[in-house]
């Protein structure tokens, strides 16, 4: 049977106070197992973000709990929480977040530098990470500037997994990329999955969801559902 690597229970997310309140969840209970590779879906404002943000540890809910690797993670103080995430979370984003300055390689070894883990290392896991991400090496020495939008983001996902995390978050990870970029990125996920990587992904699009072994139905804070993915209709069919 597998584990749960994160439960949320009941959460409650909101935003202001007084007369002036938003919800950004509302009551929320998942669980997302060892291994699974969902998706997310619901139209904007629809709590996408959020639910992503508690799941990462990037927020605290207002009420309710977030157990991360049977840790109930609602109830640490910010440093706790900020090695919780280090350890067990890998983050993938809309905006790629590589640093321009750095080189590829060094842009996936940061997470590693906060651990302080020998650069030696650092470096053998880095090239890992990028073969299992992209399958080219020779990426490592270039900077973001000479990559395309799609490698950026092959390379945000060797960042994100450098670290040999239990959950990869993904926010729209096709969002900034054309469709063929959008298809190889997904059957990059796709592959870690395979190999054991537990994935959730949030998007609106239908065909990045349906590349997913789960899809979950958010709407207005609430989860309304979930829908069997057809891989047929899956992004990378083009390929």
């Amino acid at each position: 049977m597998p584990k749960p690597v994160v439960e949320l229970v009941d959460v409650v997310k909101v935003y202001g106070s007084g007369d002036v309140k938003t919800y950004g969840l509302r009551g929320v209970t998942l669980t997302i197992y060892e291994g699974e590779f969902a998706a997310i879906m619901g139209p904007s404002g629809s709590g996408k973000t959020t639910l992503l943000n508690m799941m990462g540890l990037l927020d605290r809910p207002t009420s309710g709990k977030v157990v991360i690797a049977g840790i109930e993670a609602s109830r640490l103080r910010s440093s706790q929480l900020a090695r919780l995430r280090n350890r067990f979370i890998g983050f993938v984003f809309q905006q790629f977040n590589l640093i321009p300055r750095l080189t590829v390689q060094e842009n996936i070894e940061l997470p590693l530098v906060a651990r302080g883990v020998p650069r030696r290392i650092r470096a053998r896991k880095a090239r890992e990470a990028l073969i299992a991400a992209a399958g080219d090496p020779s990426w490592l020495p270039k900077k973001p500037s000479q990559l395309s939008g799609g490698q950026q983001q092959r390379v945000a996902i060797a960042r994100a997994i450098v670290g040999e995390p239990r959950l990869l978050l993904a926010d729209e990870p096709t969002g900034n990329l054309d469709r063929k970029s959008a298809a190889i990125v997904m059957k990059t996920f796709m592959s870690l999955n395979e190999r054991g990587q537990t994935i959730v992904v949030v998007t609106h699009d239908p065909e990045v969801a349906n590349c997913a072994h789960r899809i979950i139905l958010i709407r207005d804070g609430r989860i309304i559902g979930e829908q069997e993915p057809d891989r047929s209709k899956c992004i990378t069919r083009i390929l």
